[in-house]
């Protein structure tokens, strides 16, 4: 069993906040992580077994009352739950009442989001991270903001690096043994939240057309998000593009990263940018395997790109920083892939390559943000596919992308 980074911060939440909530996709661990959390004697409930989610709808109020230091799994297959549980953590406002998780992100549900407030500290859990699988304690987001990054003796670098990209998060995928196999499970996986999960959340016309929805956004992950586009692609009006886009955020599939920008800037990009949220189920559906990321090298980028943005998310939940992700772009093009800006207004940048070598052009974006930022830059690194870590001028380095998951030397 893997030592999730969230574990500590949903024991820390229990011991002063009656209810926590750890959120994100299906089959990322939840589960196995709140049961692991319940052999201290908490009463387990999944609300996939269909005689408690029956219960749990005909009944919220009763279903609740006598509960106490509860875990209650999927708790968005019956989100009025959250109401019943509001009424009990307000008459009884003690810590470590209620664990929940949840395959959606209910907090955007009507009446749900403002119904909890106060009550309740959300946790955001997605698929491993490489340094969760390694048991290490990353430091990267830390020798960032510190502009403190190491050349990497043991770096993942070349064919081995594309097959970590390949492998994703996921714990069931990365168990299997072979690239077919791994990539049936996530076939399936996808299917399930597809024809299932997103029946939970929201009524869906042409649910037969989200399949192919899917692969068109999987061949602009790591691209400003054009729903007009998206829409098109399967006949639905610009306002159910979006629509199908948010509910693919809500079940943890893509995520929408929005511009950084400054008013002193009038030619800053507000496009927002989408990212699959892991990248072995983006190989997947863009039917990429190992050898033909290795005949055509040019489809890599954009899935080590999505690759790194999911596990800086998955640093930003091991780390003390508080920091908000962001991306860059002005009108002259030069572009930041992933703009991170610490809760004091420092801001840090970093640059994907695929490569194996950087020239001092790959910092251009990099240097527009630092001119963008002023005093509040902080670092600026480019992440390639080496071991050694390059000077490219003040406050500016490329990097090896193993930093990611390397702990403190």
């Amino acid at each position: 069993m893997y030592e999730r980074f969230v574990e500590q911060r949903a024991e820390e939440a229990l011991a002063d906040t009656p209810v926590v909530l750890i959120v994100g996709p299906r089959r990322a661990g939840k589960t196995t992580l709140v049961r692991k959390m319940g052999e201290t004697g908490r009463t387990y409930i999944t609300l996939d077994d269909q005689t408690a989610l029956a219960a749990a709808q005909s009944d919220p109020a009763g279903f609740i009352r006598g509960l106490d230091q509860a875990i209650i799994d999927e708790i968005q297959r019956a989100p009025d739950l959250l109401l019943a549980i509001k009424k009990t953590v307000d008459e009884d406002y003690r810590p470590g009442r209620f664990l929940l998780t949840g395959s959606a992100n209910v907090l955007t549900l009507p009446r749900i989001a403002d119904s909890l407030a106060g009550r309740m500290e959300t946790i955001q859990m997605l698929p491993l991270a490489k340094s969760e699988v390694e048991g290490r304690t990353p430091t990267f987001l830390e020798r960032l903001f510190e502009g403190k990054l190491q050349s990497q003796r043991n770096a993942i670098v070349g064919d081995d690096l594309v097959q970590l990209v390949l492998l994703g998060g996921f714990p069931e995928a990365i168990s299997r043994e072979t690239e077919r196999r791994r990539q049936d499970w996530l076939r399936s996986y996808l299917t399930s939240i597809l024809t299932r999960d997103l029946r939970d959340i929201a009524d869906v016309e042409k649910l037969t057309e989200l399949p192919k929805f899917v692969r068109l956004l999987a061949e602009h992950s790591g691209q400003l998000v054009n729903y007009s586009q998206f829409a098109a692609g399967i006949g639905v009006t610009h306002k159910t593009g979006q629509r199908y886009v948010g509910l693919l955020e809500q079940v943890f599939l893509v995520a929408t990263v929005q511009p950084w920008f400054t008013n002193a800037l009038k030619r800053i990009a507000k496009t927002p940018k989408l990212h699959f949220l892991d990248s072995g189920l983006l190989a997947t559906v863009r039917g990429l395997t190992f050898d033909r990321v290795k005949a055509d090298r040019a489809t890599f980028g954009a899935l080590l790109e999505s690759f790194v943005f999911s596990e800086v998310l998955k640093l930003m939940s091991a780390s003390d920083l508080r920091v908000t992700p962001h991306h860059f772009r002005d009108r002259d093009m030069r572009e930041v892939d992933i703009v991170l800006e610490r809760d004091d207004g420092m801001i840090v940048g970093i640059e994907v390559k695929a490569s194996a070598t950087v020239k001092a052009g790959d910092f251009g974006g990099l240097r527009a943000l630092a001119e963008a930022c002023g005093d509040r830059f902080a670092f600026g690194v480019v992440l390639y596919d080496s071991a050694d870590v390059v000077p490219f001028g003040d406050k500016l380095v490329a990097a090896p992308l193993s930093c990611l998951w390397s702990a403190a030397a």
